[in-house]
């Protein structure tokens, strides 16, 4: 990670995880389902105190705070990250998927000059994280990643995808339990 994605313990961040090579892979419900459970773990056994999210087809935003001593962000995004690109690699082996062999050899490929990668690489280094300094700006985050999904034309209306926060934000049960800010 740069000195620019420093991630400093107490501490709120905008974050943007990205697939490597921007590859589309949460466009199958299962892959999703894989970074909502994590999430959910990360929340109630690492401290994850999530105030806004959106999972795009091949990114994730949060807006996000480490709330358990002795648990940084840097700890739960390193944890998250490695065990949700073993098991996104392993359904994507396991299931029928269309395009596994290219999946596959993108994931290879990128794992390949790295010495860290044992095979597969699936998330882009670092995590773009962006200290979160005054409520305004926690505002003007939590309405982008609201607006994400307008803004692909996925849907009119935010609160109309679920793989988001915009539910729990217009008083829907969202997937993953939020603080609303």
């Amino acid at each position: 990670m740069g000195i620019k994605n420093r991630i400093i313990g107490g501490y709120t961040y905008f974050l943007t995880i990205t697939v490597v090579d921007w590859v589309d892979v949460f466009t199958r419900p299962i892959y999703r389902h894989i970074i909502i459970d994590s999430l959910k773990y990360c929340q109630e056994a690492k401290g994850l105190e999530i105030y806004a999210w959106v999972l795009m087809s091949n990114h994730l935003h949060l807006v996000a705070s480490a709330t358990k001593d002795g648990v940084t962000m840097s700890d739960i995004l390193r944890d998250f990250k490695k065990f949700t690109s073993k098991k996104i690699v392993e359904a994507i082996q396991n299931e029928n998927e269309s395009r596994k062999q290219w999946l596959l050899y993108r994931f290879e490929y990128n794992g390949r000059f790295n010495p860290k990668i044992k095979e597969f690489k699936f998330w882009q280094d670092g995590n773009d994280a962006k200290e979160c300094y005054s409520l305004d700006f926690i505002e003007q985050k939590v309405n982008y990643i609201h607006q994400n999904p307008v803004r692909a034309e996925i849907v009119d209306f935010p609160e109309d995808y679920i793989y988001s926060s915009a539910r729990n934000y217009c008083g829907k049960k969202g997937l993953i339990d939020v603080v609303l800010i």
